[in-house]
């Protein structure tokens, strides 16, 4: 049954395509992250040396196979991606990327779009079919925020992007205003890095959300993914703050900027 404020499915015989082309999707994408896990990453391991050099090419090479992954959905017409500049996302570089996260696919789009895109995790990840390329590649989240934010400065010291999602899981249906969490604040304070806001819009995604049944899907069109880059957040701008005031500020300007 469909939540009360989603209209009425209008052709039935669409409807069911489009659920079993997103169960065919994630099929793909499991398939397609063992397949990498297995085949490519340890030979590019072996040959790319040091770790450093190992993880560029490596985020770059799962972002082509993630936007691949994308333009099969659209092409079975069960995802759109509409950014309002790719551009301007390929050229970021040692930036905190920030967003709401309304869906299951965020991430993959987010990943698509940014070649050099790190990401924090969650630590569950880590006994999933995901682990290898989770382990090698990104930083896992864990009770010590201490580590997590050395490991975060670090990857933006070398010139990658680090994406967070602040609110520390997928945004409810409920329409209620979000909670945002401190640390991607705590963490553009300690490096000095920009935070680049970002706002994902576009169709309902009844179906990828929390709590979501997996039978679920957009009652009458496919998923359309609109992502809008907003004004960067600088750190400079809170430099006469006592840190603590500095962090909540800053947490406040978030939120607002991803709502």
């Amino acid at each position: 049954m469909l939540p009360a404020d989603l209209p009425p499915i209008k052709n039935r015989f669409l409807y069911v395509y489009r659920v079993c082309g997103k169960w065919l999707s994630f099929f793909v994408f499991g398939t397609g992250s063992l397949l990498l896990s297995i085949l490519v990453l340890p030979p590019m391991r072996l040959v790319l040396h040091p770790r450093n050099k190992f993880s560029k090419y490596a985020r770059m090479f799962v972002s082509f196979t993630f936007n691949g992954f994308i333009n099969f959905m659209h092409i079975i017409r069960v995802v759109d991606l509409e950014p309002d500049d790719r551009m301007l996302y390929k050229q970021l570089s040692g930036k905190i990327i920030v967003s709401n996260h309304p869906s299951l696919l965020d991430v993959v789009m987010l990943i698509s779009l940014i070649p050099n895109a790190d990401c924090v995790v969650a630590g569950y990840l880590n006994h999933s079919i995901l682990r290898a390329i989770v382990r090698q590649l990104y930083i896992l989240s864990s009770n010590d925020f201490d580590e997590i934010q050395s490991s975060c400065e670090k990857t933006l010291k070398q010139g990658n992007c680090l994406i967070i999602f602040p609110e520390g899981t997928r945004t409810p249906r409920s329409g209620k205003k979000p909670v945002v969490r401190k640390g991607a604040a705590r963490i553009a304070l300690s490096s000095g890095c920009g935070i680049i806001p970002l706002h994902i819009g576009g169709t309902d995604k009844y179906g990828l959300g929390k709590k979501d049944p997996w039978t679920g899907f957009n009652p009458n069109e496919r998923y359309v993914y609109r992502i809008n880059m907003g004004q960067e957040i600088t750190a400079e701008k809170y430099k006469d703050m006592p840190r603590p005031a500095a962090v909540r500020s800053m947490t406040k300007d978030i939120l607002t900027a991803i709502s």
